[in-house]
């Protein structure tokens, strides 16, 4: 294994940290102007970059799209249970919900259900269509609790980088 890949968030600093946030809030920001809000040189900040690429601290760049202006207005987060949980059965489950473009978060969950989905849909119809031909067919499902999200009160992609290291390091 590669000195990258055991970077661990004992060895990150507070220009990790730094990098990270900044990268959080923009992602397509020039390295130069990166280095130059973390207090870094450009060589040094791409490397660092580069060491948490390679460790998979960041796992990739993307783009945050408006919901309502692209069609898919309603979130809905539905409760699935399935019949058995057995590894078979939920292999099956994770396969079939990675091919629905409409589920945006499937997350497997401890307590009275077995997975939590996040549903992005245009509208009620098309979750009550999305509902009747694709969620209730998913494989071993044997009930559904949906509940539809009103307003987004707060919607961050960004983990909270804090969590990373102690509270010791300061930014």
């Amino acid at each position: 294994m590669s000195d990258d890949r055991r970077t661990s968030s004992k060895r990150l600093d507070r220009y990790d940290l730094a990098l990270i946030r900044q990268l959080q809030r923009d992602g397509r920001m020039p390295v130069a102007r990166l280095a130059e809000r973390i207090h870094l040189s450009e060589s040094s900040c791409a490397r660092r970059m580069r060491a948490l690429e390679n460790a998979g601290l960041i796992s990739g760049y993307t783009a945050l799209l408006d919901p309502s202006l692209i069609g898919c207005g309603v979130d809905v987060f539905v409760s699935v249970s399935l019949l058995r949980q057995e590894t078979a059965e939920l292999a099956r489950f994770e396969a079939a919900v990675r091919d629905v473009p409409q589920i945006l978060e499937c997350y497997l969950v401890a307590g009275q259900y077995d997975y939590t989905l996040r549903v992005s849909v245009r509208d009620m119809a098309s979750f009550e269509h999305l509902h009747q031909t694709v969620l209730t067919r998913l494989p071993g499902v044997i009930s559904i609790q949906s509940s539809m999200a009103i307003r987004t009160v707060k919607r961050e992609a960004p983990a909270p980088a804090e969590s990373l290291w102690p509270e010791s390091v300061a930014a």
